[in-house]
């Protein structure tokens, strides 16, 4: 099974990971699983092993040899009470290495995987109405969209349907496409509804934000934005307006056509979305879009309808639908246990209907709550843990998973970021949330570059000796005013950040010593 996306013209200059997926597609190891458990993971060919078992989620991870993630799709980031059970019995089948993370793409991630498990799982997984095929590698990622999709007061348009729908065009409907499983890289698809851009749109290589059109809500679409190790790059206009219809799903469709039969191949770093934009221009893109989509597209609104501060949605708020709440818990570095994930998908079908929604922020939303079952709710022992009154640098923390489990990871994430904003909120009080984000490696999976205070992960030296350290990033925005912040020094040993962030918040963000703290140990 060999997708034909690539030229012949194109193979003499193919990097080594186009000449993989040339030999076979990584959709093909679907049909191996069975083979793959029998035979254990040492004796899984190379390059299955560490490349294509992404094409259905599995990532093996030489710092957990013998263990692998599992990466879902959760379009939307919405899941039910009985699939978060599902996903909790598998965790807690693997003890102390199992665990699930929220990803910044309303996603989760399970961790401690044996591929001897992976038919049972899969099985599991398809009679839950899961699936994890095309969440890795050069496919397309999970699509985000607002969290409150459905049941905000101010929500413009519904995206949950239109996401699932470009889902399913991508993934045949979870059974895998091999239409879409050779893209020149990864491409990341969000489709926002609301007025606070929830989504992060100019991160994404293709974006939908609310726009009225001669009096017609609808969607204008953005296109190029990424982060990468080589170059960040926010997205920019594609200068199309898109009614809230199947049209959004046959663009998305247009676009990733054109993307894997012209993107660039030759350099694995220069073969996002944004590179092949660059070479040919916004107008030939453009046209060579409308060309694939059949139909004249329509140009693009004035402005967009996106124009309030981003929301982390922590908290308790009212619904469109009458006596109806949904809660915002914040859940610490986005990490879940198989016993947290159970009482969630408990206190879901309890007090709510059952559902349950991811953030980009690494949160999580309980909707549908009866005012009359809310003050119960809110006593539940699992809001402890999981507070709707955090403090406001923890509110605020991202972490990518980590060198704890991700050997990419150049530096440990999730546990240092957590214990370093506890001992900062110790000693200082803070007016507002303070948006810290983590990455471990520049891939920037934490997404440093969007946050008040960026940390990016790097190794140096330090008096003779290899120590971890971060590089500074400040300035990133979210909401209406979005944009990228900049690196503003390199080479931090972490052991030394706790003074450096003390300063900046104190300096930057109108935090003040409390009282009762000493920092002159610090």
């Amino acid at each position: 099974m060999v997708n034909s996306a690539v030229k012949p013209d194109q193979k003499k200059t193919q990097n080594k990971f186009e000449r993989f997926k040339a030999e076979k597609d990584g959709l093909a190891v679907k049909e191996e699983l069975e083979h793959f458990a029998q035979i254990g993971w040492k004796a899984i060919d190379k390059t299955d092993l560490e490349q294509r078992l992404k094409w259905v989620g599995l990532f093996f991870r030489p710092v957990t040899p013998g263990k692998f993630m599992l990466r879902m799709r959760t379009p939307n980031g919405i899941l039910t009470s009985h699939k978060m059970q599902v996903l909790a019995e598998i965790v807690q089948r693997y003890g102390d290495q199992g665990n699930a993370d929220i990803t910044t793409r309303q996603n989760i991630q399970l961790r401690g995987i044996r591929i001897e498990d992976v038919p049972d799982i899969f099985q599991r997984l398809q009679d839950a109405g899961m699936t994890s095929v095309q969440s890795g590698m050069d496919n397309v990622r999970n699509i985000t969209g607002s969290p409150v999709a459905g049941i905000d007061v101010d929500e413009l348009i519904d995206t949950r349907e239109l996401i699932q729908k470009v889902q399913d065009m991508i993934t045949n409907k979870g059974e895998g496409n091999i239409e879409f499983t050779n893209l020149p890289r990864k491409c990341n698809i969000a489709i926002e509804g609301g007025r606070d851009n929830s989504v992060h749109a100019e991160i994404n290589d293709i974006a939908f934000v609310p726009a009225y059109k001669d009096g017609q809500l609808g969607f204008n679409v953005l296109v190029g934005g990424f982060f990468s190790a080589k170059r960040c790059a926010a997205a920019i206009p594609l200068n199309v307006w898109v009614p809230p219809n199947e049209d959004v799903v046959n663009l998305c469709r247009a676009i990733l056509t054109v993307y894997r039969d012209y993107g660039l191949r030759t350099h694995r770093q220069k073969s996002r979305l944004m590179w092949l934009i660059d070479e040919w221009g916004i107008a030939k893109f453009r046209s060579a879009v409308e060309t694939q989509f059949a139909h004249p597209l329509v140009l693009a609104a004035e402005k967009d309808e996106m124009n309030w501060y981003k929301r982390d949605h922590i908290g308790v708020f009212k619904q469109k639908q009458p006596s109806l709440n949904y809660v915002g818990l914040h859940v610490p570095i986005g990490r879940l246990y198989a016993q947290n994930m159970f009482e969630l998908a408990r206190i879901a079908e309890v007090y709510g209907n059952g559902e349950i929604r991811l953030t980009v922020e690494q949160n999580l939303i309980i909707p549908n709550i009866p005012d009359s079952h809310l003050h119960v709710f809110l006593a539940e022992p699992l809001l402890q843990k999981f507070s709707i009154n955090p403090n406001p640098l923890e509110q605020s923390l991202v972490s990518c998973t980590g060198s704890q489990f991700c050997s990419f990871a150049l530096i440990e994430t999730k546990n240092r970021a957590l214990e370093i904003v506890r001992v900062l909120e110790a000693e200082l009080e803070l007016p507002q949330p303070v948006r810290i984000h983590w990455a471990g490696c520049p891939n920037s999976c934490g997404q440093p570059q969007i946050a008040d205070i960026g940390l990016m992960g790097a190794k140096g030296h330090k008096d003779g000796r290899t120590v971890e350290q971060v590089d500074l990033y400040m300035g990133g925005q979210v909401g209406n005013d979005a944009q990228l912040g900049t690196c503003v020094q390199k080479g931090i040993a972490c052991e030394d950040l706790i003074p450096i962030l003390r300063k900046l918040l104190i300096e930057h963000f109108g935090a003040k010593p409390r009282k009762e703290s000493n920092l002159i140990n610090n």
